[in-house]
């Protein structure tokens, strides 16, 4: 294991600090790499030396090392009476959840503006973007949360200001496409890319048609955009596809677009979406035929939990937030050549969430 601190050179040894009265600082380093998210934040108000060991670049790295890093579920949501906005944390593997520090934002903003991406491996969520709900205009705001800390920052803004697009992940970098600009009239075609270690915007290559979004997923190295399907389904949907490597947009495949009937969830490199009609069946994409197949197993529990969705996956398992923050988590595994088959289990949220709605939910590791 690294170690986390040591004395410093040329200091006062009378007036060293030890970790743990008693115990060698090793032990008492991998005493508080045990402790879990998110009460390892609250070690730093113990001491002076619990904070400086918390908060040590190799802390992170010796957790990962030692496997200690684990998934839980951030979900943004709001208050449907009072539109107030805040982040949850799920432990799924206690089922306790856990309330985030509010975003460093005003309160008069609409919760669905915004659009959220995440780089999972480095505990580190992005909100970006959004809308105010007093005045309508689109906002151009970066905002960072980290497990490590518990804590929100403020970074470098977007250079336009865009509600209702797009965002993801691609190799690291937080791309944001299209959305709704200044007048709320258009969709923008606009797109930029978000460097985290530089905290550093530039331009991406523009859209082929501007797209307000619906839905979004990152498979691989592309950011697949679709309008999606609204009822009485006058007219098609269209999507694009963003290659993260070449900086190209194309236009999304037609079995692609038409199967893309409800939320999407990426696993495994593979998109799956779970239909909002009918049965509500759960079906996977086939890229090499441009066809959707069905995944064998239980039908999604749409009796239990109720739109609207928010939905993410790591490890073999999709979340999915419904309203009232109940939880339904699939399994998914491999049944015989490729066959895909899903188990589903409810896990319910506390009465108090009875008025609270997903805007978005991410997986981090904490």
């Amino acid at each position: 294991m690294v170690a986390l601190r040591s004395p410093p050179e040329n200091s006062d040894h009378e007036n060293y600090e030890p970790l743990i009265p008693g115990l060698p600082d090793e032990i008492a380093e991998l005493c508080l790499l045990y402790i879990p998210y998110p009460y390892q934040t609250l070690v730093r108000s113990v001491s002076s030396s619990w904070k400086r060991a918390i908060t040590h670049p190799s802390f992170l790295l010796s957790k990962k090392a030692l496997s200690l890093s684990l998934p839980y579920l951030f979900v943004f949501a709001f208050d449907k009476s009072t539109a107030r906005i805040q982040w949850q944390a799920l432990d799924p593997r206690s089922g306790r959840w856990f309330v985030l520090p509010p975003m460093p934002i005003s309160d008069a903003v609409c919760p669905l503006g915004f659009a959220c991406a995440s780089l999972p491996s480095q505990g580190k969520l992005f909100v970006l973007g959004g809308m105010r709900s007093d005045t309508g205009t689109p906002m151009q705001t970066t905002i960072t949360y980290r497990t490590s800390t518990n804590q929100w920052s403020l970074a470098s803004p977007m250079s336009t200001p865009r509600s209702y697009f797009a965002a993801g992940n691609i190799n690291g970098k937080i791309l944001a496409a299209g959305g709704t600009g200044a007048g709320g009239g258009h969709s923008m075609s606009t797109v930029e890319c978000y460097d985290p270690d530089k905290d550093t915007w530039v331009a991406a290559a523009k859209m082929r048609m501007g797209l307000a979004r619906s839905d979004a997923a990152v498979v691989g190295n592309k950011l697949c955009v679709t309008e999606g399907w609204t009822w009485p389904f006058e007219f098609l949907p269209r999507g694009g596809v963003y290659d993260g490597d070449r900086d190209t947009w194309q236009e999304m495949n037609v079995g692609m677009r038409d199967g893309w009937t409800g939320i999407s969830v990426v696993l495994g490199g593979r998109l799956f979406v779970i239909s909002e009609h009918g049965d509500c069946r759960m079906k996977v994409y086939v890229p090499d035929d441009d066809t959707w197949q069905y995944v064998g197993g239980e039908r999604f529990p749409c009796e239990a939990v109720k739109r609207p969705f928010a939905v993410s996956g790591v490890e073999g398992r999709i979340y999915v937030v419904s309203r009232g923050l109940h939880v339904a988590v699939g399994r998914v595994s491999e049944r015989g050549k490729n066959e895909l088959w899903v188990e589903w289990e409810v896990v319910e949220a506390p009465k108090a969430f009875h008025d609270l709605s997903p805007c978005n939910c991410q997986v981090l590791y904490a």
